[in-house]
């Protein structure tokens, strides 16, 4: 009698195994996702030769065409949907040099919606943000900006990353350089707060002033890495220099030595324009009324390529659709994918859709999301749905032990507020999930930084991703049963003590920045 727990168990371990080995749909998805894989080629249009998909711009437009082009190909119905306009800006040239006291080509780009310099270059000093005592100083200074490029970051006490000291410095030596680092931008954090200014009225102040240009440095805390996100001056340019020529210059400025920069960047404002959802679907063939969504954004800042943020979920879900169509083109349920764009302004492209089509969103069997980097799916949360580890677990299990070994799951889990697009439908009470991927330093390196490119990518576990994003979209597809959207009872709020209180569905900015 004691081994009947573990016969039972054995029988059940073995029953799961056979049933994946027998499943010819999975076999056939694993197959032609590993012999026939089109991602190499899909990332190399999508990044190298389209680029950057900044909201607005012409790029994300011919993107949003060649994916509907695409999917086409593939006997897959597509179309863009319009759900609001954008602030049209298309990026030019940014060349920018130190000239004085010597010369020196400088890394650095024009942030996004940056004015240009209107065909002439800009010659100027450059002067460091003063340090004030008040809002009153620091209006009696402003007119020290007339004419001048103004450096409005920190200078970095070190260009080596954490990771760098933690191998090689002694403890001593590390702890200094902490402290020191602590120190000064607690002090930098002081310098801007005692203008009395945040960021984006700082800068429009110093226009105001006729200050020549911004210079900002907005590290990533890796080498060569740069945030690059959206200028908040309308008349004068701004740009960003790397850590290493910025601190040169701020060195330089800062001991006398009145160096000039020339910058000359290009841009064109193209006045409100559309702004679209690439929609693609395999419709049901049983309950075509009922959904499973593929999801992933389709726009990004473009100081890189967006590869990793979010070319990859992307090509994810392009492949899986590509695979889906191949080798389950009569789906039980309707399968959707949503290339969401504006994500990066605040999920505006998927909390659109959400509030325009309530009957894909009550009808929503799952939706799987993917929008963390390059690595390989290994965490899956129930996102606060109370009865989601069941069907949850059960799809997981339908995919070969080989792309699920390292998938972690939690359950209940709690509900998302942002950071990605399931997040709209989990507002909305829809059963919405992440597929979340290893970091492959993702935080500093990649994401929203100037090296987020092509040759960032790890193929292997981006093939991985489509395999399991395509056995969940079929295994969701073929459930008999419906998803439950039953809600679990919240924890108190660990900050305020309060009960824990669902996400509420928040209204997109259908007019982004005009």
């Amino acid at each position: 009698m004691k081994l009947l727990p573990f016969v039972a168990g054995a029988m059940l371990i073995t029953s799961v195994v056979q049933a994946q080995t027998a499943d010819p749909v999975v076999s056939g998805i694993v197959k032609e996702a590993t012999e026939n894989s089109q991602l190499r080629k899909l990332a190399h249009e999508l990044l190298d030769v389209i680029g950057p998909r900044l909201v607005g711009s012409p790029q994300i437009k011919q993107a949003h065409e060649w994916a509907v082009d695409k999917y086409a190909g593939w006997g897959i119905s597509a179309k863009n949907e319009q759900w609001g306009t954008w602030r049209g800006w298309e990026r030019g040239v940014s060349h920018i040099d130190m000239v004085y006291p010597r010369v020196k080509s400088l890394e650095g780009m024009q942030l996004a919606w940056s004015p240009g310099t209107k065909g002439k270059d800009i010659t100027a000093e450059t002067i460091i943000l003063p340090l004030v005592t008040d809002s009153i100083a620091f209006q009696k200074w402003l007119p020290n900006a007339k004419g001048k490029i103004v450096m409005i970051s920190m200078n970095q006490p070190t260009g080596r990353p954490e990771y760098n000291w933690t191998e090689f410095a002694t403890k001593e030596s590390f702890d200094k350089i902490k402290a020191e680092k602590a120190e000064e931008t607690k002090a930098w954090a002081e310098r801007i707060k005692n203008t009395g200014f945040n960021a984006k009225s700082l800068a429009l102040a110093l226009e105001k002033a006729g200050a020549a240009a911004i210079m900002a440095s907005n590290w990533s805390n890796g080498f060569g890495v740069n945030k690059i996100f959206g200028a908040n001056t309308t008349k004068i340019p701004t740009v960003d220099i790397a850590l290493e020529d910025y601190g040169l210059l701020f060195r330089l400025t800062e001991g006398g030595s009145k160096p000039k920069v020339r910058i000359k960047a290009e841009s064109k404002e193209l006045g409100a324009v559309p702004t679209f959802n690439t929609i693609a679907s395999i419709k049901g063939s049983e309950k075509p009324n009922e959904y499973v969504i593929l999801s992933a954004h389709f726009d990004s800042w473009d100081g890189g390529t967006g590869a990793t943020d979010n070319g990859t979920g992307t090509i994810v879900m392009m492949e899986a659709m590509r695979i889906l169509k191949s080798v389950y083109p009569n789906p039980k349920r309707t399968i959707l994918v949503g290339h969401w764009s504006s994500e990066e302004q605040g999920l505006n492209g998927s909390r659109a859709f959400v509030e325009d089509h309530p009957e894909v969103v009550n009808n929503l069997q799952a939706l799987f999301n993917q929008d963390n980097g390059t690595g390989r799916i290994v965490n899956i949360s129930g996102q606060g749905f109370a009865k989601s580890e069941t069907y949850l677990t059960r799809w997981i299990n339908r995919i070969p032990e080989k792309y699920r070994a390292e998938i972690k799951t939690s359950f209940p889990g709690s509900p998302g507020a942002g950071g990605s697009d399931f997040a709209s439908f989990v507002a909305a009470g829809a059963p919405g999930f992440s597929l979340s991927s290893l970091g492959w330093s993702y935080g500093n390196y990649t994401w929203h930084t100037n090296r987020d490119t092509f040759d960032k990518i790890v193929f292997d576990d981006v093939q991985s991703n489509a395999i399991v994003a395509a056995i969940m979209a079929y295994a969701a597809s073929e459930d008999p049963e419906r998803s439950s959207t039953e809600k679990s009872i919240l924890p108190n709020n660990t900050r305020t003590g309060q009960p824990g209180v669902w996400p509420t569905p928040v209204k997109p900015n259908r007019k982004g920045g005009q």
